[in-house]
C-alpha cells in the first residue's frame, strides 16, 4: 500500500498554473449564466443583486485562504476528506465521502453535463424537437440527456489515459472559457445602445420579490413586492443557495494534491488565485447584465437564461443566442471534466482505507485510477437518467457549505489542539479569516433552516444515510 502511495505522489504532472486552471475550470459551469434570474426574483434591486455575489466571493476567498494551511499539513491525494477524516476521524470523513459520490460530486457532473446538452440545444434544435427516447408519466429521457451521458463518459475515458490528456483538455477549455467572458465583460460595455444601469441602481436599497406564478408554474412578471428587515435577510439567503453553488467546487484541486508539483505551497496558491480571479469575473459578469437589462428582463428571463437575453441586447437575437450558446457549451465541458478528473481521486483514498470499493484502489498502467474514474462516471449517468439532479443539487447546497464550515472550523481546532504542529503555510489574517466564513456560513445555514427547509432536509438526509452505511461496513472489517 505504501509503494503505491509513494508512486502515485511521485509522479506530479501538475504545476501552479495547471491547478489554478482546474480551480477555475471547476468553478465556472453553467450557473453564472443563470442564477442571477433567481436573485432579482429573490431580491429585486440592482444593489442587492451585486451584495449577494460581494458576499458569496467574500465568503468563497476566505475558506480557499483557511483551506490551505490544512493542504500544505496534509499534502496527499484526498484533498477534503483527508482534512476531515485526520482532524475529526474516520466518520465525519466517511460521511463527507458518502456525500460527495451520492450526489455532491456525481449530480455536479450530471447537472453541468445536462447542461451543456440543452445549450447545445440552441445549436442543434432537433434535440430540443426530438420525441422523448422514453416516457412515462412525467418520467422521460430524452436525447439531450443522452447526449449529456456521452460527455460524462467521453470524458471518463479521456481521462482513464492519464492526468496529461485530462490537464491540457482542462487548461484549453478553462482559458477558452475565461477568455469568453472576458471578451464578454467588455463588449456588454461597448456594443449596448440602451443602458439600464441607472434604472436598476435607482432601487438603491430598497429591496423587492416577485416570486408569484400562474397555475402552470410560470413566473408573473407583474407584482413586485416592496420588502424590509427579516425578508430582505430571507431573501439574501434564498438568493444565495444559486450563487454559492456557482462558486464550488474550488476543493476539487485538494483532492490530486498527490498529483501537484511543490503541493505544500502550489495547493494553497491555486486555490486563491484561481478563486480570487472566479469571484472578480462573476461580478463584472453581472454587472453587464444590470447595463444591457432591465430589472424585469433579468428576473424573468426564459428558462432563467439571462446571458442569452444579454447576449442578444449585445450582438442582436440570431449571432447572440449563439455565441453564448457556444459559450456556455465550452464552460460546461471543461467544468466537467474538472470535476471527473479531481473526484475519482478522493474515492481511491477512501479504498485506501476500506472506506469504498476495492477495485477503485488500483491505478492502471497510465497511473490513474481507471476503476474509480468509471464508478464516478457510471453513477453520474444514472443520476442524468433519473432527472433528479437539478432537485438534488438545490437541495445539498446547504451540506456543502455545513461540509465547508466543518473544515474550516478545523483550521482552529488543530490551532488549539496541535499548536507545535509543522504549517508550511498559515492562513491569512488568522483567525479573522476562517471566522469571517464561520459567521457567514452559519446565518446562510441557519436562514436557510428558517425560511427556505425545502434546501436543508433532504441534504442532510442524504448524508445522514451514510450513518448505518458507515456503521455496515465497519463491523465487516472487524
Amino acid at each position: 500500500m505504501k509503494i503505491e502511495k509513494e508512486e502515485r505522489s511521485s509522479k506530479r504532472k501538475l504545476s501552479l498554473f495547471d491547478a489554478t486552471m482546474l480551480v477555475m475550470g471547476s468553478m465556472i459551469g453553467s450557473g453564472i449564466f443563470i442564477v442571477s434570474a433567481d436573485i432579482m426574483r429573490n431580491l429585486g434591486s440592482g444593489y442587492w443583486l451585486i451584495v449577494v455575489w460581494v458576499i458569496t466571493g467574500v465568503m468563497t476567498v476566505a475558506a480557499a485562504i483557511s483551506y490551505g494551511e490544512l493542504s500544505a499539513m496534509f499534502p496527499k491525494a484526498g484533498g477534503q476528506y483527508t482534512y476531515l477524516k485526520e482532524i475529526f476521524g474516520k466518520m465525519m470523513g466517511f460521511l463527507y465521502g458518502w456525500g460527495l459520490f451520492t450526489v455532491i460530486q456525481t449530480g455536479t457532473i450530471a447537472a453541468v453535463a445536462v447542461a451543456f446538452g440543452k445549450f447545445t440545444a440552441y445549436l442543434i434544435p432537433a434535440l430540443n424537437d426530438a420525441a422523448p427516447i422514453f416516457q412515462s408519466g412525467s418520467y422521460k429521457i430524452t436525447w439531450i440527456q443522452i447526449l449529456a451521458i456521452a460527455v460524462i463518459l467521453l470524458l471518463t475515458y479521456i481521462n482513464t489515459k492519464g492526468v496529461e490528456g485530462g490537464k491540457i483538455l482542462q487548461n484549453i477549455f478553462t482559458g477558452s472559457k475565461i477568455v469568453a467572458l472576458i471578451g464578454l465583460i467588455i463588449l456588454g460595455f461597448l456594443l449596448v445602445k440602451n443602458s439600464f444601469w441607472t434604472g436598476n441602481m435607482g432601487f438603491g436599497w430598497s429591496a423587492f420579490n416577485n416570486l408569484k406564478t400562474d397555475p402552470s408554474g410560470n413566473f408573473l412578471k407583474s407584482g413586485w413586492e416592496s420588502i424590509s428587515g427579516m425578508t430582505i435577510v430571507g431573501g439574501i439567503a434564498a438568493a444565495m443557495v444559486g450563487s454559492v453553488f456557482s462558486s464550488v467546487a474550488w476543493e476539487n484541486v485538494t483532492f490530486v494534491s498527490g498529483e501537484i508539483e511543490n503541493p505544500k505551497k502550489n495547493v494553497v496558491r491555486s486555490m486563491v488565485l484561481g478563486t480570487t480571479a472566479v469571484m472578480i469575473l462573476y461580478l463584472l459578469v453581472n454587472f453587464v447584465y444590470l447595463n444591457t437589462l432591465s430589472r424585469d428582463s433579468i428576473g424573468f428571463a426564459l428558462n432563467d437564461r439571462v446571458a442569452v437575453v444579454a447576449s442578444e441586447q449585445i450582438f442582436g437575437s440570431g449571432i447572440g443566442t449563439i455565441i453564448i450558446a457556444v459559450l456556455v457549451m465550452i464552460s460546461t465541458f471543461g467544468c466537467v471534466n474538472g470535476i471527473v478528473l479531481a473526484g475519482a481521486r478522493v474515492f481511491q483514498s477512501m479504498a485506501e482505507d476500506g472506506m469504498f470499493f476495492k477495485a477503485a484502489l488500483k491505478n492502471n498502467k497510465n497511473g490513474v485510477p481507471e476503476k474509480s474514474l468509471w464508478m464516478q462516471g457510471i453513477w453520474a449517468s444514472v443520476l442524468c437518467l433519473s432527472g433528479q439532479y437539478g432537485n438534488l443539487l438545490d437541495m445539498i447546497s446547504f451540506v456543502i457549505v455545513l461540509f465547508y464550515m466543518i473544515t474550516v472550523f478545523g483550521v482552529i481546532y488543530l490551532r488549539i489542539k496541535k499548536p507545535g504542529a509543522d504549517r508550511p503555510y498559515k492562513t491569512w489574517l488568522y483567525p479573522v479569516t476562517p471566522i469571517i466564513y464561520l459567521l457567514i456560513g452559519a446565518a446562510f445555514c441557519a436562514l436557510l433552516l428558517v425560511y427556505k427547509q425545502q434546501y436543508t432536509w433532504p441534504g442532510l438526509v442524504i448524508v445522514l444515510l451514510g450513518v448505518p452505511v458507515y456503521f455496515f461496513i465497519n463491523k465487516k472489517e472487524q
